[in-house]
């Protein structure tokens, strides 16, 4: 009978022996060994090794500048070599690359982003950290919005509030800034935050909460609310975009005892109805609200003084101590021989009459607005065949 070993003896007694300690590797040790695979990667992938073309894929430039560098630094032979089964480290001469020059090492990282240091071949600096590219990816992941067309008359109303100077944009600053109704720029696009579901209880009594998003691009992202909060303060563009404040009544200077008393706007119907399509340019309705003109129109399509139809925002005037009820009226007591006589049918089978379109173009709204302003509208009327404000009576 053979003589058993030790090993054999105490595996007949189940007994496992412990495998001797192997040495740990340093960083700078793994670093080498994972540039070494990245390249090892790229043979087993192409089925070629890295050439250094002008003309070829950036990363593979880099890897061939790394597998040089390799194959010329010994000291590293003794580490790689157990894990070298492609056979790249006796330096084989490379595919030809068209005589180019190599560009400069420095150069060539540099337009990857990466800064490189001689004594480490593989440190790639100022990159993102796994926790920086996963908020960055619940960012990114943007769905086409399906209902954008209830939207879009929002963004272009906040617009023309910034426009205006009715709203501003500041810095953003707490979590309690984003409420549903609220407007942000994110990366260069507005982003509105049209719903917000229940709050959600985590660790050490911190609360979040799913939001959906709408962008003025015509996407939309479903994310938490903290996540949204993250990007905004890594952003260094990231603003808030404020409710409309008391400005200026038509380019006066607020005083501090002025009081916001509302605002004027100005709509155009995207009505694809033939006669509104015929008369676009002159069919404008003129309404005034107390709050934003984004949340008043945000349902346009489904309610009949928007004639069941999108809106674009054209003009929005705002007012300071002034009843605006009053300046409503006397806006379209100026304008009524231009009135149109509309009717229509609401989702519920009754007929509306909205009272507040009108056929006029733009400049004399603006004029009736400057008439107000300057006292001098008394008695003015427009007369539609001269398209003009005339003095009557």
């Amino acid at each position: 009978m053979a003589e058993q070993s030790d090993e054999d003896l105490l595996a007949d007694l189940g007994v496992e022996i412990e495998a001797e300690p192997q040495r740990a590797r340093s960083p700078q040790e793994e670093r080498v060994l994972a540039g070494f695979e990245d390249i090892q990667r790229f043979v087993a992938e192409h089925g070629r090794m890295p050439c250094h073309a002008p003309e070829g894929d950036i990363f593979e430039r880099l890897y061939a500048v790394r597998l040089r560098r390799l194959q010329g630094l010994t000291e590293w032979h003794d580490l790689l070599k157990p894990v070298d089964y492609q056979g790249l480290l006796p330096a084989p001469s490379l595919p030809p690359d068209g005589g180019a020059e190599e560009d400069d090492d420095a150069a060539l990282l540099a337009s990857l982003g990466i800064e490189e240091d001689a004594s480490d071949l593989t440190t790639l600096r100022h990159v993102r950290s796994t926790a920086q590219k996963k908020a960055a990816e619940e960012i990114a992941q943007r769905d086409p919005c399906p209902d954008f067309d209830r939207f879009r008359p929002l963004f272009e109303a906040v617009q023309a509030e910034l426009d205006a100077g009715v709203r501003e944009t500041r810095p953003f600053e707490a979590r309690s800034e984003i409420e549903v109704g609220r407007f942000f720029i994110l990366n260069g696009q507005k982003a509105y935050v049209a719903e917000k579901g229940d709050e959600i209880r985590k660790d050490y009594d911190q609360t979040d909460a799913r939001l959906r998003v709408i962008y003025d691009n015509g996407t939309q992202s479903d994310l938490l609310m903290r996540s949204l909060q993250r990007a905004l303060h890594r952003d260094a563009a990231g603003r808030r975009i404020t409710d409309p404040n008391a400005g200026p009544l038509f380019g006066s200077v607020q005083e501090d005892e002025d009081q916001r008393t509302g605002t004027i706007y100005v709509l155009s119907s995207l009505s694809d109805d033939p006669w509104i399509v015929e008369r676009r340019d002159l069919f404008h309705k003129i309404g005034v609200t107390g709050g934003t003109v984004a949340r008043r129109i945000a349902d346009a399509e489904n309610q009949p003084t928007f004639l069941m139809a999108g809106v674009k925002v054209e003009r929005t005037y705002e007012l300071m101590n002034i009843t605006r009820s009053r300046f409503e009226t006397l806006i379209h007591r100026v304008l009524e021989p231009a009135r149109a006589d509309i009717e229509i049918v609401d989702r519920f089978g009754r007929l509306i009459v909205p009272r507040e379109w009108f056929l006029v173009p733009l400049f004399v709204v603006d004029s009736v607005i400057d008439a107000i302003v300057d006292g001098s509208v008394a008695g003015l009327q427009y007369d539609p065949k001269t398209a003009e404000l005339v003095r009557v009576g």
